[in-house]
C-alpha cells in the first residue's frame, strides 16, 4: 500500500447509498487535496456495494477503498473502528473526516483515541494552513484547521493538530456544499477483505432488527424557512410563526434558545448543534444571533430579522432588518403577503 499521506473520507453507507454528509465532505476533501497535493480517497464499509464508486468518482475521488462483508452491515461499532484503526497503521493518511453524525460520533473517538490522534468535532470549516508553536518556536506548515464554535460561542477557535496523524475531524451534514467534480472522473477501486482488518471477536454483535424513524419534519430542504427565537416568549408565540409559515409555503425553525426553553421541538433546531440550513428567504424573528445560530444559517439568499433590539448581532448580516416587536410585526407581514397574492 501507498505511504503518500493522502486525504480520506470515511463514507456512511445506508440503504444501497452513501450519506449527504460524506458526499459533502468529499467535495470539501477534493479542495484540501488539491491545496495540499494529495489523493482525496474514500473508504466504503458494508454489503452489497456493488458499483458503490461509481457515485463517488464524481466528486473527484482517486481511490475508492471498498470492505464488502454482510458482517459489516448494519454499521456497528467495533468492526467498523478495527478496519479504520487497521487500516490507517497501514495507509497513514495524513486527514480523515467523517460526518458528525450518530455513527461518525460514535466511530471518530474510537478511531483517534486508538491511533492517539486527537478529534476536532462539529467543524463549521477547514482550511489549510500554516502555524508556529509559540512555545517551541517551532514551525508547520500544510495544517488542517479545524475551525468551530468554542466557550458557548463567544469565539471561533481554529485547532490544529501539527505532530499526530491523521488529522481528523467531523462535520454536520449541510455544512459544506455538495458538487460534482466532473462526472467522467475516474479513480481506482482497492476491495479489502474483512478479515484481514476485523477479528472475529469484534463481531459478537449481531444486529437483529432495526426500527428507524425518519423525522417527519424537513426543515433542510424548505426554500423558506420562518424561525423563532427566544425573544418570542412562550410556546403560544410561535403560533404565529406558524400561522405565517402557512402563508408563505414556508417551515418553522428554532433557535437552541427558543428549543431549550420549550418553544418549539428538537427537530427544528438550527444551528451548530441543530441543522444547518440554506433557505432562499429566511425570516429570523427574535433572534439575537449567537454564532452558533448564524453558523447554521448563514449561507441563507436572503436574510430578513424581525427584533426589538437594533443592536441583535444577527442584524449584523441580514439583508432586511424590520425594527419592532415581533407580535406586532409578524401579523402584519401575513396580513400584506394575504393582500398582496391575491
Amino acid at each position: 500500500m501507498n505511504d503518500n499521506n493522502n486525504l480520506i473520507v470515511y463514507c456512511e453507507y445506508e440503504h444501497g447509498k452513501v450519506a449527504d454528509v460524506s458526499l459533502e465532505l468529499l467535495t470539501k476533501g477534493r479542495v484540501l487535496a488539491d491545496k495540499l497535493g494529495v489523493k482525496l480517497e474514500a473508504l466504503v464499509i458494508g454489503d452489497k456495494l456493488n458499483g458503490i464508486e461509481d457515485s463517488l468518482f464524481p466528486y473527484g475521488v482517486d481511490v475508492v477503498y471498498k470492505v464488502e462483508d454482510a458482517r459489516l452491515y448494519p454499521y456497528t461499532s467495533n468492526p467498523h473502528a478495527a478496519v479504520l484503526i487497521n487500516l490507517f497503521k497501514e495507509i497513514k493518511p495524513q486527514i480523515c473526516l467523517m460526518g458528525a453524525t450518530c455513527i461518525g460520533r460514535d466511530l471518530g473517538p474510537r478511531v483517534s483515541s486508538c491511533l492517539h490522534s486527537g478529534l476536532t468535532a462539529d467543524c463549521t470549516s477547514l482550511e489549510i494552513g500554516d502555524h508556529t508553536d509559540p512555545k517551541t518556536g517551532k514551525s508547520y506548515t500544510d495544517l488542517l484547521y479545524q475551525i468551530r464554535p468554542a466557550f458557548g460561542g463567544n469565539i471561533v477557535a481554529t485547532i490544529v493538530n501539527p505532530d499526530h496523524r491523521p488529522q481528523m475531524a467531523t462535520v454536520r451534514e449541510g455544512v459544506m456544499k455538495k458538487e460534482i467534480k466532473d462526472s467522467a472522473y475516474k479513480g481506482v477501486v482497492v476491495d479489502l477483505e474483512a478479515d484481514k482488518y476485523v477479528k472475529p471477536e469484534d463481531f459478537v454483535v449481531e444486529i437483529i432488527d432495526r426500527h428507524i424513524e425518519k423525522s417527519k419534519i424537513n426543515i433542510k430542504n424548505s426554500p423558506i424557512i420562518v424561525c423563532g427565537g427566544y425573544g418570542m416568549g412562550s410556546k403560544e408565540g410561535f403560533d404565529m410563526l406558524y400561522d405565517l409559515a402557512a402563508t408563505l409555503g414556508a417551515e418553522v425553525g428554532a433557535s437552541r434558545a427558543a428549543v431549550d426553553a420549550g418553544f418549539a421541538e428538537h427537530d427544528r433546531q438550527i444551528g451548530q448543534t441543530g441543522v444547518t440550513v440554506r433557505p432562499k428567504l429566511y425570516i429570523a424573528c427574535g433572534i439575537s444571533g449567537q454564532i452558533q445560530h448564524i453558523a447554521g444559517m448563514q449561507e441563507s439568499s436572503i436574510i430578513i430579522s424581525v427584533n426589538n433590539d437594533p443592536n441583535a448581532p444577527i442584524n449584523t448580516i441580514a439583508d432586511y432588518v424590520i425594527t419592532g416587536n415581533v407580535e406586532d410585526v409578524v401579523p402584519k407581514l401575513i396580513k400584506y403577503y394575504k393582500k398582496n397574492s391575491k
